[in-house]
């Protein structure tokens, strides 16, 4: 079990330690309600270091990028990130990943802890025919996500960056906390704005430190893993492994948006006439109509009890207060109103199909 660099202080702060992605990681201080609202209501502290970071630099990183990921990395300027995935060769994803363009010529992708050995040997497989340079730095870099609508006003004394500037799916190289150079991104996973931060696994504790100094008065929390759940699950975000995985294309994922056919990349022409024929089943995001929760491989039955499909992710949605969850279901069953039933042990609980996000904000 790998720790990350803050996992005494967890400890010390009486986190709720658990194995997750073949690390040691929080998973609730207080309770996943109470974190939960801290995000949404102020500002809160995720330590996502177990996440990986590739750096691919050189003349054809850009070209060994567009190669392996679906989305258009061309778009990309200096000082933005993007949204991605790495399709397999056989209509699946290999990983869901954020591709950030640092300087010309180099990228940094943010990839999923779980995945960091697989997709490093998926890219390296491809790249014998590009020669970019890959530095595989996940051991080394620290990740804390700083999230809530307080967060720009709490963390600005510590940056001479003006925080309220950087939009959604932007970033900054500057000064935070005292460390000169760190990176300074708005790529959020719960919906409630905030922001990253990527420092060295020696800087972090420092980091750290400060940023609950700077925040105390405005209620500044440790968030673990859990909360991290509910609230990337009420805005309807894939999460690697449940939502998506080898098995699931993109476009049946509701990830056409990322799926750019204006270039060639692995496997495109087969995703492409998956996107022209429509998919056979869709991830659908669906509420409860009466009480219950949904939880992760429960099935999906239609009015007759015949199952049509599989929970990937389910919970009670703490802002709500309702049964939520996301699924496969055949697409005729996916269209916004449709009625499903979600077997919940003995119960053939009733559920509509809703637009995502579930949390409007």
């Amino acid at each position: 079990m790998k720790n990350t660099a803050l996992t005494k202080t967890h400890e010390q702060l009486g986190a709720k330690m658990v194995p997750f992605a073949g690390y040691n990681m929080p998973v609730s201080y207080e309770g996943v309600n109470v974190e939960h609202e801290t995000v949404r209501n102020g500002v809160g502290v995720f330590d996502v270091s177990h996440m990986g970071e590739f750096l691919i630099s050189g003349p054809s990183a850009l070209d060994l990028i567009q190669k392996v990921t679906s989305n258009d990395a061309s778009k990309l300027t200096i000082g933005r990130a993007q949204y991605s995935c790495l399709p397999n060769e056989t209509g699946g994803i290999v990983d869901d990943l954020i591709v950030y363009k640092i300087k010309e010529e180099q990228y940094l992708l943010i990839v999923n802890a779980s995945n960091i050995d697989k997709d490093w040997a998926h890219i390296s497989k491809y790249n014998t025919d590009f020669k970019a340079e890959m530095r595989n730095l996940s051991d080394d870099y620290s990740l804390l996500a700083i999230q809530g609508p307080k967060a720009v006003e709490a963390m600005q004394s510590l940056t001479s960056v003006d925080l309220s500037q950087i939009k959604f799916y932007h970033f900054e190289v500057a000064d935070f906390a005292g460390i000169e150079y760190v990176i300074i991104s708005a790529t959020g996973y719960t919906g409630s704005g905030g922001f990253e931060i990527y420092c060295k696994n020696s800087e972090v504790q420092q980091v750290w430190d400060k940023v609950f100094e700077a925040g105390a008065d405005f209620g500044i929390k440790p968030i673990g893993l859990a909360a991290r759940d509910t609230l990337r699950l009420e805005m309807g975000y894939c999460l690697y492994g449940n939502d998506i995985n080898d098995e699931t294309s993109p476009i049946e994922a509701g990830l056409g948006w990322i799926t750019k056919f204006t270039k060639n990349f692995v496997n495109s022409e087969a995703l492409e006439k998956v996107k022209e024929k429509g998919p056979k089943r869709k991830l659908i995001g669906f509420e409860l109509d009466e009480r219950g929760i949904p939880r992760h491989d429960y099935d999906i039955v239609d009015a007759d009890g015949n199952k049509i499909g599989i929970v990937t992710s389910g919970t009670m949605s703490p802002s709500l207060g309702k049964g939520i969850g996301l699924g496969y279901v055949p697409t005729e069953f996916s269209a916004i109103g449709s009625k499903i039933h979600i077997q919940i042990r003995k119960n053939s609980v009733p559920a509509t199909v809703v637009k995502l996000p579930f949390y409007k904000g």
